[in-house]
């Protein structure tokens, strides 16, 4: 369990906070506009109107107590870097910060965002991978760069086992699962011969990922 602080009661802030409360973290959330926090009450251990931009009263937080916090505001971006700057200074442990452009992203980081999110970005890019093309399952980017892939075994692999193909010394990536029938078969052996009906769930750093995307064409 962790201690969350959300700042800015948007549409986002409002599906991450309800899903960490699902799983079990303690969270408040803080919004300088008391109707934004009105439908979310019931579900989170603490909430405070307040504006955030004011030192006092983040202060008033104990914003280092948190294990993480959050500042999703999108649509005053000058707010969006104060806050993020004030947390640094007053201690925040992690500060995870919303842009909407790459010119925010670089502001947000030199001034104190240890990550920053593109929401909308991050769903379009996957969006565009996933029914680009009629062969990719699913995408899913992961932490620290790495990227996974559920697709079916590409134009030459299937009959050949996994050993045979050397997709890890080739292609840089590694089958983590195989998906049978809704069944997923978890490091599946070398000597594991693919099928046409397979679904592989690749896994690696997302440049090798996208690699072997633009090779199934």
């Amino acid at each position: 369990m962790k201690s969350v602080l959300i700042i800015g009661m948007g549409r986002l802030a409002h599906h991450l906070c309800t899903n960490l409360v699902n799983l079990g973290n303690e969270v408040m959330i803080v919004d300088k506009d008391e109707e934004s926090i009105q439908d979310i009450l019931p579900y989170v251990t603490m909430a405070k109107v307040g504006d955030c931009t004011k030192e006092d009263v983040l202060r008033s937080l104990g914003v280092g107590n948190f294990d993480i916090c959050f500042v999703c505001i999108s649509s005053d971006f000058q707010s969006s870097l104060e806050i993020t700057s004030l947390l640094k200074e007053l201690g925040a442990k992690r500060v995870v910060s919303k842009a909407n452009r790459d010119i925010q992203a670089k502001f947000l980081l030199r001034n104190g965002a240890d990550e920053v999110i593109y929401p909308e970005k991050d769903v379009a890019e996957k969006l565009a991978i996933k029914y680009g093309t009629n062969r990719v399952f699913d995408y899913i980017e992961m932490a620290e760069g790495y990227s996974m892939l559920e697709i079916p075994p590409l134009a030459g692999w299937a009959g050949k086992t996994i050993g045979q193909l050397a997709i890890r010394s080739r292609y840089h990536v590694s089958i983590l699962g195989i998906k049978v029938d809704g069944h997923l078969q978890f490091l599946p052996r070398v000597d594991r011969e693919l099928k046409p009906e397979d679904h592989l769930m690749i896994v690696g750093l997302k440049k090798d990922v996208d690699r072997l995307l633009q090779s199934m064409g």
